[in-house]
C-alpha cells in the first residue's frame, strides 16, 4: 500500500461518519502488521487518531481499533501514545465490556504493555504490571474477570485472557524486587486459575489454545524451579513461620517431658519425631529448597488431625521401624521434580510448528498443575508402602525407589485426559507386589541398556545350546521307546457308542515304537497287550527308514495344555490303560518299489507316491510333545509344542542368570548391595 492510500486511510479515521471510520479501521487492522506500512502510518500522523478512537469509540469500531493498536505495539512502535488514560480505559473495558471482540482486543493491548515494560510514557521506574497497577487498583474485579474469561466458549477470548495472565505472571516473576510475586500467584490460584487451565488442557480445545497453555505450563515450571532454588533461611520471617507452624501442628504438648519439679520441658527430639534427621531442620531442605518446605506444610495443614494421628502411631513403633515423614516428604518432592523435568523448559516455539495431536498428548502435563495433590498422594503412598514392606530405617532408599517407580507408572503413564482423582486413587491402591515386579523389569532394562548387544548375543548362544540339549533329551525318549494304543473297544454293553461308553474305552491292542541306536530307523511291532518288560529292539519286526520320511503331522496343539484348544486335542488320562484316539501323530513318507531300500531315498521324491507310514496315538500331552517334537528335531526341523518351547526358554533363561552372577554392579552404575550380617543368627541344626 503506497503513501497516498495511507494518507486517505488516516484521513478517514477522523471522518465525521461512523461508517467511514469503521471501514477505515477495519482495513487498518489487516495492514498495520506490515512494519513498512506501520512506519508510513506513523509518519502520516495516524497514531493520535487511532488513540482517540480507542478512547471514545464503541462497538466493532472499538474492536478493530484495539486490534490495530495491539498489532502496532507488537511491532514495538507507538509506545509514546500509551498514556495513563488509555490504560484506564482498556482496563475498564476488560471488566465491563460485554462484547467478545472488544475484550479480545483490549486484552491483547494489555498483554503487549505488560510484555514490554521498558516502553512507558509515565512512571519511568515501573515494570510491566506496575504500569497497569494504578488502573487495576480502581477495578478490584479486574483479575477475577480475567480468570473468568479463561472458561469462555470463545477460544480466541480464552487464548487472549490466558496470554494476558501469562504476561502478568512472567513480569511478576522477572521483577521480584519490585513485586511480591508469591502473593500475586497465590491470588491467581485462589481465583481458580489452576482449575480453569487444567480443564482446558484436558479438553478438545487444546489445539486452538496450544501456545498459551504450553506457555502457562512453562511458567508453572519456572515457579517450581524458583521455589526450589530459594534456600530455607530461618531469618526469613515466612520460612521461620512455616517451620514453627509445622511444629505446632504436630501437637507438641503431648510430647513434653516433666522434670523432677513437675515443670514441662521441651521434647529433645521435637524435630526428629517429625521425621527429620537432626534437631536443626533448616539444612535438610538444601536439596529441595523452599519448595520442599511448602510441600511438607501443605501436607500437614490439609489434614492436621491425620498428621497428629500418624505421629502417634509412629511413636508406638520401635525407633528403627518408624517412617521418617519429613524425609519422605522431601524425597517425594524431588521425585516429582525429576519426573516432570522441571529444570527442562518446554519449547513453546517448537510446538507452534509441530502441533499434531500426538505432540500435544506428549507435551502437555495437566497433572503438573496439581503438584500439591500429587505430593500429598505420593507421600501417603510412601508411608503405606513403608508399612506394607515392614521397612526399617536402613530401607529408606529402597522405599524411595519403589515410590519413584510408582510415580513413573501411575503419573507418567496417565493419558492427558485422565482426571487427577483417578490418579490419586491409583496411587493409593497400587500393590507392593506389583511394584516389586516392575522394579525387576526396570533392573532387567538397566542390564539391557548397559550390555544390550552382549546380552542379546549371549542369549542367542544360550538358546541355541538349550535347543540342542532339549533335542537330545527328546531323541533319547525315542531311543527308550513307548507304548501306543491301537484299536479301541467301548465295553461289552450292546448298543451304540455314546459319550459315556467313550469314557470307558480300552485299547484292544498295543504298538511299541523305538528308535534304533544309530538313529536311522524307527522300529515298531504290534502286541495284543502290554508286556511286563519293554520289547528288545530285535523283537520289533517292522521298521521305517527315516531317510524316506517326508513329514510328520499331528493334531497336537502347539499351545500350552492348560488352554481349551489343547484340552480338546490332547488328554492326559487318569487311568494307565485309558487311551485317547483323538490325539494322533502321522508319519508320511515316499514308498519305492523296493520298500525300505535306503538307496531309493536319495532322490527328491519325484515319481514316487507319498503315503502314510505310521500312526501313533499318544496317551498324554507329555508323551505327545516328546514324540512329535522328537521326530521333528530328528529330521532337523523346529519343535512346535508349548512344552518343548517352554523347556528351551527355561533352560536358556537359567543359563543367562548363571552368566549374570559374574556381573559386577558397578559395571551398570549400581551400588554394590550390602550383604546382611550373620551376627546373632543361631547355627542351623540338621534334624
Amino acid at each position: 500500500m503506497d503513501s497516498v492510500n495511507v494518507s486517505e486511510l488516516v484521513a478517514r479515521l477522523g471522518a465525521d461518519e461512523e461508517s467511514v471510520r469503521k471501514m477505515a479501521v477495519f482495513k487498518l487492522q489487516n495492514a498495520i502488521g506490515d512494519p513498512s506500512f506501520a512506519d508510513v502510518f506513523l509518519y502520516e500522523g495516524g497514531l493520535p487518531k487511532l488513540r482517540f478512537l480507542a478512547l471514545h469509540s464503541t462497538g466493532n469500531t472499538l474492536a478493530y481499533c484495539l486490534t490495530s493498536l495491539a498489532r502496532l505495539l507488537e511491532l514495538d512502535k507507538g509506545w509514546d501514545h500509551v498514556t495513563d488514560d488509555l490504560v484506564v480505559r482498556i482496563v475498564d473495558l476488560v471488566v465491563a465490556q460485554p462484547l467478545v471482540n472488544v475484550n479480545r482486543g483490549a486484552m491483547s493491548v494489555l498483554a503487549a504493555i505488560v510484555g514490554h515494560p521498558s516502553h512507558r510514557n509515565s512512571q519511568p521506574g515501573s515494570t510491566g504490571f506496575q504500569r497497569l497497577k494504578p488502573a487495576v487498583d480502581t477495578q478490584p474485579q479486574f483479575l477475577p474477570s480475567l480468570v473468568e474469561k479463561i472458561t469462555s466458549a470463545d477460544h480466541a477470548l480464552c487464548a487472549n485472557s490466558l496470554q494476558l495472565i501469562n504476561a502478568l505472571m512472567r513480569d511478576a516473576i522477572a521483577n521480584e524486587a519490585a513485586f511480591e510475586w508469591p502473593k500475586f500467584i497465590k491470588q491467581l490460584q485462589e481465583l481458580g486459575v489452576i482449575k480453569s487451565v487444567y480443564g482446558l488442557m484436558q479438553s478438545s480445545a487444546i489445539q486452538d489454545l496450544a501456545h498459551p497453555l504450553l506457555d502457562f505450563q512453562s511458567l508453572t515450571k519456572i515457579l517450581l524451579r524458583n521455589w526450589r532454588e530459594e534456600k530455607v533461611n530461618l531469618e526469613n520471617p515466612d520460612h521461620r513461620r512455616a517451620i514453627r507452624r509445622l511444629h505446632t501442628a504436630s501437637n507438641p504438648s503431648d510430647n513434653r517431658t516433666s522434670d523432677p519439679k513437675g515443670s514441662k520441658k521441651q521434647n529433645p527430639t521435637k524435630w526428629r519425631r517429625l521425621g527429620f534427621e537432626t534437631e536443626s531442620p533448616a539444612w535438610e531442605f538444601d536439596a529441595t529448597g523452599f519448595l520442599g518446605l511448602m510441600d511438607l506444610t501443605d501436607f500437614v495443614y490439609k489434614n492436621e488431625d491425620g498428621f497428629q494421628k500418624l505421629l502417634l502411631e509412629q511413636s508406638a513403633e520401635p525407633l528403627e521401624q518408624r517412617c521418617p515423614i519429613a524425609r519422605a516428604s522431601l524425597s517425594v518432592t524431588l521425585t516429582l521434580y525429576e519426573h516432570f523435568e522441571v529444570d527442562k523448559l518446554d519449547d513453546v516455539e517448537h510446538h507452534r510448528h509441530h502441533d499434531s495431536r500426538a505432540n500435544f498428548d506428549r507435551s502437555f502435563k495437566p497433572l503438573l498443575l496439581h503438584w500439591s495433590r500429587l505430593h500429598t498422594s505420593g507421600l501417603n503412598a510412601f508411608i503405606r508402602l513403608w508399612k506394607a514392606a515392614g521397612a526399617q530405617t536402613d530401607d529408606f532408599e529402597k522405599i524411595e525407589e519403589l515410590v519413584r517407580i510408582l510415580v513413573e507408572q501411575v503419573v507418567g503413564q496417565a493419558p492427558r485426559i485422565k482426571d487427577v482423582k483417578d490418579v490419586e486413587e491409583e496411587l493409593a491402591e497400587f500393590e507392593l507386589k506389583r511394584l516389586r515386579e516392575l522394579q525387576m523389569e526396570v533392573l532387567e532394562l538397566t542390564y539391557e541398556d548397559a550390555w544390550g548387544h552382549h546380552l542379546r548375543q549371549v542369549r542367542d548362544e544360550l538358546n541355541h545350546e538349550a535347543l540342542q540339549f532339549v533335542k537330545e533329551q527328546r531323541i533319547r525318549c525315542l531311543l527308550q521307546g513307548a507304548w501306543f494304543p491301537m484299536g479301541v473297544n467301548y465295553g461289552s454293553d450292546a448298543g451304540p457308542v455314546t459319550s459315556k461308553t467313550l469314557n470307558r474305552s480300552v485299547p484292544s491292542s498295543w504298538r511299541f515304537v523305538r528308535l534304533s541306536h544309530n538313529r536311522r530307523y524307527l522300529h515298531h511291532a504290534d502286541f495284543d497287550e502290554k508286556t511286563a518288560t519293554e520289547p528288545r529292539l530285535d523283537a520289533l519286526q517292522e521298521k521305517i527308514d527315516l531317510s524316506i520320511v517326508s513329514s510328520v503331522v499331528s493334531n497336537v496343539s502347539a499351545s500350552a495344555p492348560s488352554t481349551s484348544s489343547s484340552d480338546s486335542t490332547v488328554t492326559t488320562l487318569p487311568g494307565p490303560e485309558r487311551a485317547s484316539t483323538s490325539t494322533k501323530i502321522t508319519i508320511h513318507g515316499y514308498l519305492h518299489a523296493s520298500n525300505h531300500a535306503r538307496q531309493a531315498s536319495g532322490g527328491s521324491g519325484a515319481g514316487r507316491k507319498e503315503s502314510v507310514l505310521l500312526h501313533l496315538h499318544p496317551q498324554s500331552h507329555t508323551l505327545a510333545s516328546e514324540w512329535l517334537d522328537g521326530l521333528l528335531m530328528l529330521l532337523n526341523q523346529q519343535p512346535i509344542t508349548a512344552d518343548t518351547n517352554k523347556l528351551v526358554s527355561f533352560i536358556g533363561g537359567y543359563g543367562l542368570k548363571i552368566r549374570l552372577l559374574n556381573v559386577r554392579f558397578e559395571d551398570v552404575g549400581l551400588e554394590e548391595p550390602v550383604l546382611p550380617s550373620r551376627e546373632g543368627l543361631a547355627p542351623h541344626r540338621r534334624r
